[in-house]
């Protein structure tokens, strides 16, 4: 299956994979700082970079426990870090500007309605929220593609989400494979997930990747991801809840450049020898040839013989047609031997 984003992108079957940087709090709610990312994404060869756009107060309750591996209140932590919503179609007029897709993460119904307002190309749905379907039915009603991150849910949550899309007519869903440990020790990733989800739903899979490093990444491109989804930052050494595991613009441009390279090297799976290998196949490979000077009139025998190469002479399959035939003309030592000869 294939979506379309826009006029001449979609996402799926032999579509290039959609790249997105997810900016998250790595904007350290400075305008400045949000412009620059969208442009370094934009400049190293990124489709889209996604933001998120949450409050404290609609996200989390005041009485919700401490995270063990975060040292506050998970609601005084979004609230440090939530943007103002004014920066939305601001940062959307710069992506437009260098020809590259701007959208943001909505995580209630207010920032739905602000994202259609601009008109973003998709909306996503962050793992946490794949359990809200009423948030989920709110978007699936903007008849836009949606991409849905699974991390921490089953095969039936994501049913579940899939059936509200498809309950409001909205086929446009892209699944990408997901685990919201940060960063995710590569025994955590279970990239042959992706093959589960590919075997039981019929829309575009890839993959959020929050491993260190690109090539979780790339494997999962090769593994047939249609989407990768990356944190994104200026300077991964900020302080900060995003930085660390997010790719730097030297690491998107790596990574793009890569997966460009795995997707030309996929070929058409046609087992044959390519056309740059003609020279290797006629000088590398091995045919009959004469081990002596046969005169001619002689009856060929096996130590008459040697296959080496190259390969201009009649294939070794043949060895046994060529034994007992006479030769028609005389044979040079180590010439090789064509069907004429004999």
């Amino acid at each position: 299956m294939k979506i379309k984003i826009k006029k001449d992108r979609y996402i799926g079957e032999d579509s290039p994979c959609y790249i997105v940087m997810d900016a998250a709090s790595n904007h350290n709610v400075d305008l400045d700082t949000a412009i620059e990312l969208v442009k370094e994404a934009a400049k190293n060869g990124a489709d889209a970079i996604k933001f998120q756009t949450y409050t404290a107060k609609s996200l989390y309750s005041t009485k919700c426990p401490l995270f063990s591996y975060v040292p506050i209140r998970p609601y005084d932590l979004i609230k440090m870090v939530q943007h103002p919503r004014e920066w939305l179609p601001i940062l959307n007029e710069l992506a437009i500007e260098n020809a590259f897709d701007f959208t943001s993460s909505p995580f209630d119904y207010e920032a739905v309605d602000l994202l259609e307002q601009i008109n973003v190309p998709f909306h996503k749905i962050a793992s946490c929220e794949i359990v809200d379907l009423d948030l989920i039915d709110y978007v699936a009603k903007k008849q836009k593609p949606v991409i849905i991150s699974t991390g921490m849910a089953t095969i039936g949550e994501i049913q579940d989400a899939v059936d509200v899309m498809l309950k409001n007519n909205n086929e446009n869903i892209i699944i990408l494979h997901c685990n919201t440990i940060y960063p995710t020790p590569v025994e955590a990733v279970n990239l042959k997930a992706m093959k589960t989800l590919m075997a039981v739903f019929d829309y575009p899979i890839g993959y959020s990747d929050h491993t260190l490093g690109i090539h979780i990444s790339l494997a999962a491109v090769a593994l047939g991801a249609k989407v990768i989804e990356r944190h994104f930052t200026l300077d991964k050494n900020q302080e900060g809840p995003d930085h660390a595991v997010a790719l730097d613009p030297s690491d998107l441009k790596a990574l793009v450049t890569s997966i460009r390279d795995i997707e030309k090297s996929m070929g058409d799976g046609i087992k044959r020898p390519h056309e740059l290998e003609l020279e290797n196949y006629e000088k590398g490979r091995r045919s009959i040839i004469a081990a002596q000077d046969i005169p001619k009139g002689t009856q060929i025998t096996r130590n008459m013989l040697i296959i080496k190469r190259p390969s201009y002479g009649i294939k070794p399959k043949f060895l046994g047609l060529v034994i007992g035939r006479t030769a028609k003309i005389d044979i040079e030592y180590d010439q090789w031997i064509t069907w004429d000869m004999i």
